[in-house]
Parts: structure tokens; sequence; C-alpha cells
């Protein structure tokens, strides 16, 4: 089990990482605030293609672990990449108040105790309709892109980074139950491969949507908090992942904890940002 929280722990620093690389690739191709199709001159960005690897670095790392340990406690400890990309931000210039800190570090403690509070074990086998069902999740999310490139509220970004966590959520719900057979190229035949594939693109996709909307670090709180919160519902209803025995009140506390810092991170991160970018002159912004 100690390999199992060894990947989780290199997937969360490879999500966060990836994260911060891919918003700079989306800002240094001019993306940043603009129209849907300016996405396509990410092409010529290797920083975004970059933090693309890292993710999926990250996510191999994240697949290894959930063969060994249960979906809510992968996912919680995904999460805390909002934490590696806060940091990594600040490390940057980026201006985080110690409110914002204060909150980073209630999620933290939040996202321990759900950690350990985690018992260990196999998945529930999902029916053969389910693993179908988790193929037809791009259908939704995918109309949330249509909904979000012909409006450009504070809600469009929301929604992009909500999609994306609902994508990523199904992808490692998928990645859960995935038997892997003795021949590899009967992946093509299992549905649950094919929504790796389809939620992690779909996923990927509306990332990138709302970071040329918004800041990273407020992007990837509510995309890892969604995630979070749908994956472990999903594992503890649905494929027998179960709390510790006495743990029941920490890992409520910390379910709570966990949530209520990556809002107020969220927050705090685009509060500060909004100001900054009021008190630079127009022709200095990047």
């Amino acid at each position: 089990m100690a390999l199992g929280y060894v990947l989780a722990v290199l997937a969360t620093l490879a999500s966060g990482s990836g994260s911060i690389l891919e918003s700079m690739g989306v800002r240094r191709a001019g993306a940043y605030g603009g129209r849907s199709l300016d996405l396509i001159a990410l092409r010529r960005q290797w920083l975004y293609f970059l933090g693309l690897g890292v993710d999926m670095l990250g996510f191999a790392f994240a697949a290894a672990a959930l063969h060994r340990l249960p979906l809510f406690l992968v996912q919680s400890m995904l999460a805390f990449s909002v934490g590696v990309t806060a940091t990594i931000s600040a490390f940057m210039g980026a201006r985080l108040r110690a409110s914002g800190w204060g909150a980073l570090g209630v999620g933290a403690i939040g996202l321990i105790l759900l950690g350990v509070s985690a018992e260990p074990g196999p998945a529930q086998a999902l029916p053969p309709q389910w693993r179908w069902v988790l193929v037809g999740m791009t259908v939704p999310v995918a109309a949330i892109a249509v909904y979000s490139r012909r409006h450009h509220h504070v809600w469009a970004t929301v929604a992009l980074a909500f999609g994306a966590g609902v994508s990523y959520s199904v992808v490692g719900i998928s990645a859960r139950t995935l038997e892997l057979p003795d021949a590899v190229w009967r992946l093509v035949l299992d549905p649950a491969a094919w929504s790796i594939v389809l939620n992690g693109f779909t996923a990927a996709v509306l990332f990138a949507m709302a970071l040329q909307k918004g800041g990273p670090t407020g992007v990837t709180a509510i995309m890892f908090t969604t995630n979070t919160v749908l994956s472990s519902f999903v594992g503890l209803v649905y494929l027998d992942d179960h709390v510790r025995d006495g743990y029941a009140i920490a890992a409520a506390i910390g379910f709570v904890l966990a949530i209520a810092g990556a809002i107020a991170v969220a927050h705090y991160a685009a509060d500060t940002r909004q100001k900054d970018l009021a008190a630079t002159p127009a022709g200095t912004r990047v």
C-alpha cells in the first residue's frame, strides 16, 4: 500500500505542475480572454503540450495508484494539486493573501483526514451497461463547451471547470473499474478503456477553455473539487469503497474542510488576480 501512496503523491505533483504549464501556454498563445477558436494557436506552444504530457504522466501514476487504493483516497489526494498550483504560482510571482494560504492549509487538513479515513480494497465491478453510460457522459459534458463558447460571463468559466471535473471523475471511475486483460489488445473491447480516452480528451478541451477565461488556481480548484466530490460519492455508494471503522466523523469533517478550503482558495486567488489586473496598465498586461 505504501507504493500506492507514493504513486498518488507523484500524481498530485504532476497534476498541479501540469496546470501551471498549460496556463502559461494559453497565455503565451494569446488565447487568454479570447474566443474558443483562438485555442488553435496552442499548436505552436510547446509549454502547453508539455503541461498535457505532465498531466498524462500524472494520470498514469493515478491509474496505478487506483489499483492499490480506493478511489476516494486517490482522488482526494489529487485534489491537493490545487495547493501545488497555488504554491508554484506564488513562486512565479502571483500573490496570494495570508487568508488564501490559511484556506489552503484548511483544505490540506481536510484532504489528509479524508485520506486516512479511507479503507483500501478492490473496487466492485460495474455491469457492462454502466460502463457504456460512462462512455456516454462525453455528450452532456461536450454540451457545456458549446454553451460556454457563446457566453463570456463568469458562470461560463465555472461551467467549464465543473464540466472538466465531471469528465475527470468519469476517467477516475473508469480507471478504478478497468480490468486489465492478459492480452493488451483486448483493451479496445473494454468500454472502460474508451471512457478513459474520450472523457480524458473532453476534460482536456474544457480545461483549456476554462484556463482561457479564468486563472489557473480558481479553475483547478473548481475542477478538482467537483472531481473529488463526485468520485468519492460513486466510490462509496457503487464501488464498495469504505471508510475505516471509527473514522466516519473524521471523514465527514475532512470532507467539509476540503471543499471549503478549495472554494476559499479559488475565491482569494481570483480576487487577488483581479486586483493585480486593475492595478496594471493595460498595455503591459500579459
